[in-house]
């Protein structure tokens, strides 16, 4: 449920090696660190080494490929991840236990060396492909052209023919149902809406009602 991350500075003991996990057939990257603490040694005046920490650490994908290529062995590292136990039986019938630590980010220590990095380049993007077989094909399946006979429905059907002497609308026209031309009835309420005198409601008188 809980996981303990914790950040080591060491150096590395042993080259990293490549491992096959045999269940799921996956690649890991795993090599030994070494972390030993500094004291001040006030009788001598001296700085002298204290406690030391070993791990075994593993990183996987991308983080493992790196590791392979660019980690040495003695080499100063800063490794980030997260440390747990196993505890197994060997063949002698001893039980045994071991502390690892699966890596999240791993990198040199540049407060005692230099170093340049290198970016991985990036996968190469899917290239569109534009030909006769992708044609083919509608939502992966393959199609066949169905032959002008066999359409059920041709262009400028249902459209109607052009009367003589006008503009032949176009077929969006006719689908949308524009005209440029008004019709004969709006043209006559439009006139008579212009010509007609406006009424002021001001002065209109109103008709008395009878009780």
């Amino acid at each position: 449920m809980f996981e303990t991350s914790i950040v080591m500075v060491g150096n590395v003991l042993t080259a990293p090696e490549w491992r096959r996990i045999e269940s799921s057939q996956h690649l890991v990257a795993k090599f030994r660190v070494a972390s030993t603490a500094r004291r001040w040694d006030r009788e001598n005046n001296c700085w002298v080494d204290g406690d030391t920490m070993r791990l075994r650490v593993t990183a996987w994908r991308k983080l493992a490929e790196g590791v392979a290529s660019s980690i040495g062995v003695g080499d100063p590292v800063i490794v980030y991840g997260r440390i747990y136990t196993r505890d197994w039986t060997d063949d002698q019938g001893q039980k045994r236990l071991s502390y690892e630590m699966e890596a999240f980010s791993i990198g040199h220590d540049l407060s005692r060396g230099r170093g340049r990095f290198f970016r991985n380049r990036p996968a190469p993007a899917l290239a569109v492909v534009e030909d006769a077989e992708a044609d083919a094909l509608v939502r992966g399946e393959p199609s066949v052209a169905v032959d002008e006979s066999e359409a059920p429905v041709r262009f400028g059907d249902g459209v109607g023919e052009p009367v003589p002497g006008e503009m032949e609308p176009s077929f969006l026209e006719v689908v949308a149902g524009l005209s440029d031309e008004p019709e004969p009835e709006e043209e006559e309420e439009e006139k008579e809406e212009e010509t007609a005198p406006r009424r002021s409601r001001r002065g209109a008188k109103r008709e008395p009602v009878a009780a």
